[in-house]
């Protein structure tokens, strides 16, 4: 498969410290080209990350013929403003998670795409891709715990700083919206399904207004699954899948590292299989898949009808947390 020549609109932590160098690793993906409103900062970017290209505008790095694929990591705000940009200048789009500041935002990037059937666009769940995550959904297919009987998961960092962008609510931030959008995937990931109602609790900063924990039911039919997502409590992450005859534990199952090998575990039977999957970049993986498709023309792995499911679970866990009560889906 020959390369596709990606590139890059901001220089977002996201994008320098994990995406592109991920993506780099890859024999069939070129990062050509990064951009930035400030070209002193997209050249010193380009330099540390061995990009031939850097641009001081958005919309110069879209209008360079040879780059066929970009990244967006910006600001939640800006996922569907600039992803639109993207297929106008006809190129192919990953853009990160959230799609959107709620469903009815990211619904303007599913509109803007069906008028550009020959290009590829994805929401940018990168652990779908990860070899742990295809062993836990190979267990389940073997019904290796027996029916599912419950999904509990919990993501957390501390991140308590005005200045960033997670914690300005007025351009997405919040825990919701940047890591609680993990614990509602992988619940739909694992059971295949859609919740049909949802409760949820939150707690606000009260200078900044993000949403800073945020605890939530979802119903699967008679599956609950339960999660905690913070932004200012002290890092932690796992998910634990019960089922009737067994139950799968992931040690590491969003932001798994790349460095050395990730665990699940399989405990049935008074007994714990552990398998260590390989060490592998996840956006390296994430990337080739969607590199596949644009030379090999064929549908991305996740359509943008997921992310909008997992816009209206998240847009429902805050009516919830705002109303009280349960909320249908």
């Amino acid at each position: 498969m020959r390369k596709v020549s990606w590139g890059v609109i901001s220089t977002a932590n996201i994008g320098v410290k994990k995406v592109i160098p991920g993506m780099q690793m890859s024999e069939f993906i070129s990062v050509d080209a990064i951009s930035s409103r400030n070209l002193e900062n997209a050249k010193s970017a380009a330099a540390a990350l061995n990009i031939p290209k850097a641009y001081g505008s958005y919309e110069a790095l879209l209008a360079d013929p040879d780059i066929e694929a970009i990244y967006n990591p910006l600001p939640n705000h800006l996922h569907v403003d600039w992803s639109i940009k993207c297929l106008e200048a006809g190129k192919h789009v990953l853009c990160e998670k959230p799609l959107g500041l709620d469903a009815k935002d990211a619904q303007r990037l599913v509109d803007a795409a069906a008028n550009y059937p020959q290009l590829k666009v994805m929401e940018a769940f990168m652990y779908r891709f990860h070899p742990q995550w295809v062993q836990v959904k190979k267990w389940l297919e073997e019904n290796a715990i027996g029916k599912i009987k419950a999904i509990n998961s919990i993501f957390t960092y501390y991140n308590d700083d005005p200045a960033n962008v997670r914690n300005q609510v007025n351009i997405g931030g919040g825990g919701l919206l940047d890591i609680g959008c993990y614990n509602i995937s992988i619940s739909r990931f694992i059971t295949n399904e859609e919740p049909t109602r949802v409760i949820g609790t939150i707690d606000r900063d009260p200078e900044m207004q993000v949403d800073r924990l945020v605890s939530g039911i979802m119903q699967f039919g008679d599956i609950p699954s339960t999660f905690i997502c913070s932004t200012q409590s002290y890092f932690q992450q796992g998910a634990h899948i019960i089922g009737e005859t067994g139950r799968i534990e992931i040690d590491v199952p969003f932001n798994a590292p790349n460095d050395k090998p990730s665990l699940v575990h399989l405990c049935k039977n008074d007994k714990k299989e552990t398998v260590a999957t390989n060490a592998v970049d996840q956006y390296m993986l994430e990337g080739e898949v969607f590199s596949r498709a644009i030379v090999m023309d064929k549908a991305v792995p996740t359509p943008l009808s997921d992310a909008i499911n997992n816009m209206k679970v998240i847009d429902a866990i805050f009516e919830s947390g705002e109303k009280g009560g349960w909320v249908t889906l």
